[in-house]
Order: C-alpha cells, then structure tokens, then sequence
C-alpha cells in the first residue's frame, strides 16, 4: 500500500502505467515475501525520478522568484513540464510506456520540453518523429499529453496488474 501511496503522489506517466514500470522494472512479485528488496528497488526508481523533477521544480521557482522581483510578473514561456504536476510523459495504454529507468526518461522529457522542440512532431521521451496525433508507437508516450481522452483496450488488464496477478 505504501508503494501505492508514492505513485499516486508521483505518477509522471500516469498512475496506472508508472504503477505499471515501477512493478515490472522492480520485479514485484504476487506474494511481496518471495522478494522483499523487490519493493525497495521500485522505491529507489520511484525517488530517484522524483528527485530529478524536485530538482528541475526548485530551479523553476527560484527563476521565477527572480523575474518576479526583477517586475517581470509573467512567464517567459509557458514551461508544460512544470505545469503538468507530474504527468510529463503520460501513457494513456499502461502497458505501453517507456521501459528505461524513470529518471532517464524525465530528463530526456524535461530537457524535449526546455529545447523547445515541437512536441507533436517529435516524442519528447524517445525523441521519435511522430507523424500523427495519436500515442508514439516505440513508447506510448500522448504528445498530446493527459489532457487527451483516448479509449484503450487495456481495461481488463488492469485488474490483473493491479492485484499482481499478471505483468
């Protein structure tokens, strides 16, 4: 429950695919006590992403505390990473998402979105060109972001996935 509890509080490719990465990538078995080191590498992953993203998050602030005081009161540039609390590569399939380590995949993330590369035509996580408005085919990364409501077919899957009952 406690692993639940810190993809629900950092979840950068939606809850349900990064509960998908951080079980698959830590092996968690069905019965936590056939490997409980299982639990404490998914942790790890977990916080090393997320410190990464505090990391990019306290730079954020402290350019806009200076702006702020230089009387420039709104932002340069919209900053989507900042803005999307999380959901920086977010994967409508949870099957579907980047397989490196979080961390990796947040900095290439974070740094697609600084470059200002077109993130429709380019996917931000494995910097595949995109040649439609739909997930990247390699990654399952939604240029598109959490904002779009794509139906998939996974629905069923999830019980299984969510109980440790499949992977």
């Amino acid at each position: 429950m406690a692993l639940r509890e810190c993809v629900k509080c950092f979840q950068p490719y939606g809850f349900r695919a990064t509960w998908h990465h951080v079980i698959v990538s830590a092996n968690v078995p069905r019965l936590l006590e056939d490997d409980l080191d299982s639990l404490v590498r998914a942790v790890d992953e977990l916080e090393q992403a997320r410190a990464v993203w505090r990391s990019k998050s306290e730079e954020h602030a402290a350019l806009r505390r200076r702006e702020k005081a230089s009387g420039r009161r709104v932002p340069r540039r919209a900053d989507p990473w900042h803005a999307w609390a999380g959901l920086v590569a977010y994967c409508p399939d949870f099957e579907k998402h980047p397989t490196e380590r979080l961390d990796v995949v947040l900095r290439r993330v974070i740094s697609a979105f600084e470059s200002g590369v077109d993130l429709t035509a380019q996917c931000r996580a494995c910097a595949r060109a995109l040649t439609e408005d739909a997930p990247c085919p390699d990654c399952g990364v939604d240029p598109v972001g959490p904002t779009a409501v794509r139906r998939v077919g996974t629905v069923h899957r999830w019980r299984e996935v969510w109980l440790r009952s499949g992977s």
